[in-house]
């Protein structure tokens, strides 16, 4: 806590994202950069011009970090899911990008489309199964897509992070 009238020093997102390159691995860093883009406190331009101005340690991590950095990424688990894909040697997908009906209106925002090959890569938290509702209209958008010729592949925190090879196998089987 501080006293009335007492300052505190802060640094600005971008210097803190620098700073952390040097502390964080390369996923929890994109996993942050993404975020402050998200929360509208720097842009992915900031984000390159501070790495790129950076020297010492981290500098090189911050640089590789904020090139990775992509704005419309709206969670920690889409943005490891993404790196997950891209790490493991596969072509980078589009992010949280919509789906449009017949009528050219956005239908669905799919987490991670290859939008080319009508498929899509989706990160489904605890929350789409042990809830209801949410697993209806996950259910209803699904035979939505499925009948656009889309394929959705749902991910779930252990493909991510117990079976990061299997899925990615999977992803590749998928895009070939």
């Amino acid at each position: 806590t501080t006293l009335p009238g007492e300052k505190v020093l802060v640094t600005s997102p971008e210097q803190t994202f620098v700073d952390l390159a040097a502390e964080l691995s390369l996923v929890d860093l994109v996993v942050l950069g993404d975020s402050l883009v998200h929360r509208g406190v720097t842009t992915t331009d900031r984000l390159l011009d501070a790495a790129e101005q950076a020297t010492g340690p981290g500098a090189a991590s911050a640089r590789d970090g904020a090139s990775r950095v992509r704005p419309g990424a709206e969670s920690a688990m889409e943005t490891r899911s993404r790196l997950l894909l891209v790490l493991g040697g596969l072509p980078e997908p589009r992010v949280n990008q919509w789906v449009l009906d017949d009528s050219g209106r956005g239908r669905y925002r799919l987490d991670l489309p290859y939008p080319e090959l009508l498929l899509a890569f989706e990160y489904d938290g605890r929350q789409h199964a042990e809830d209801a509702h949410q697993w209806g209209w996950d259910l209803a958008r699904r035979e939505w897509l499925d009948a656009q010729g889309w394929r959705l592949i749902v991910l779930r925190a252990e493909d991510v992070y117990v079976t990061p090879w299997a899925t990615v196998r999977r992803a590749r089987d998928a895009l070939a």
